[in-house]
């Protein structure tokens, strides 16, 4: 069985822009080869907006050198980048965008969900790339919620969506340069499930709402961060009132990490490089 190494608690909040409240339960600064290939999981809410006039966000910045993936829970996200992708995604869609070598993006609140205010509620990843994949062209995926595929558990304990990631003869809807899973997991009230990962892997839980509790011993919260050994390869998790997980695995990347804001790669000189071809304009410019 698959046993929990650690169970880290969610940090104090701060703002991304005005219109992402977070909380970032790792980043790259810290352990990366304990949650490689993943290098940040910001929990964004949940939050309460009041209506406004003029949309909330993050204005034009730039990515180099690995994946953004934005999972919303509550409200609308509407992005746009300097490749020409753009658009809006709710409640269950995801967005999978691969800066590679070089992008320039901005993320606001919908227009519609700007006037009308509620709750926001969101997880974002950044997920590495290998050195031989940070020259990738810059891509996007638009993963909705109906091109997600679904896996009912057994027993009627809930229900996996697989955003990445294979489940039996299920496959994830997000192509990956490496190997990973990414499940949204929802647990009914009182179910218990089984999850298996591949013991090389390394894994991590986190719940998005609700309490869930591992191998009947270790209580998980809302944006609890649970890190797991590499001793099995199956868990159990079980929700009294019911529970919404992210399940992170994946294949670890063996690389140096060197990150400096918004830019991830392997080297300091790699990263003075990327500085220079951002400022020079070879990201592209978001067009009006």
């Amino acid at each position: 069985m698959k046993t929990i190494l650690t169970v880290k608690s969610a940090p104090g909040g701060h703002w991304v822009g005005d219109g992402f409240p977070v909380r970032s339960l790792f980043s790259y600064q810290g352990d990366t080869a304990a949650v490689s290939p993943f290098l940040l999981f910001d929990f964004a809410g949940p939050h309460d907006f009041a209506p406004a006039a003029a949309p909330r966000g993050v204005g034009a910045h730039p990515h180099k050198g690995f994946e953004t993936v934005s999972i919303i829970l509550e409200g609308e996200v509407t992005h746009g980048d300097s490749t020409g992708n753009g658009g809006t995604i709710g409640p269950g869609d995801v967005q999978w965008m691969t800066a590679g070598n070089g992008i320039v993006h901005q993320e606001f609140h919908s227009e519609a969900f700007t006037r009308r205010g509620g709750r926001f509620h969101m997880a974002q990843l950044w997920v590495n790339l290998k050195a031989s994949d940070k020259a990738a062209p810059p891509a996007y995926q638009s993963l909705l919620a109906r091109d997600i595929p679904v896996v009912t558990l057994p027993d009627g304990a809930g229900t996996v969506r697989l955003i990445a990631g294979d489940l039996g003869a299920v496959k994830g809807a997000a192509k990956t340069f490496t190997p990973m899973m990414v499940w949204d997991v929802t647990l009914a009230p009182g179910g218990t499930a089984s999850l298996a990962t591949p013991a090389a892997y390394n894994t991590l839980l986190v719940p998005m709402a609700g309490e869930a509790t591992v191998n009947g011993a270790d209580t998980l919260r809302q944006a609890d961060l649970a890190i797991f050994n590499h001793d099995g390869d199956d868990f159990t998790v079980t929700s009294v009132a019911g529970a919404r997980l992210l399940l992170l695995a994946g294949e670890p990347i063996a690389e140096p990490v060197v990150g400096y804001g918004p830019f991830v790669m392997n080297t300091q000189a790699e990263i003075r490089q990327a500085i220079t071809d951002y400022n020079a304009g070879r990201f592209g410019v978001i067009a009006d």
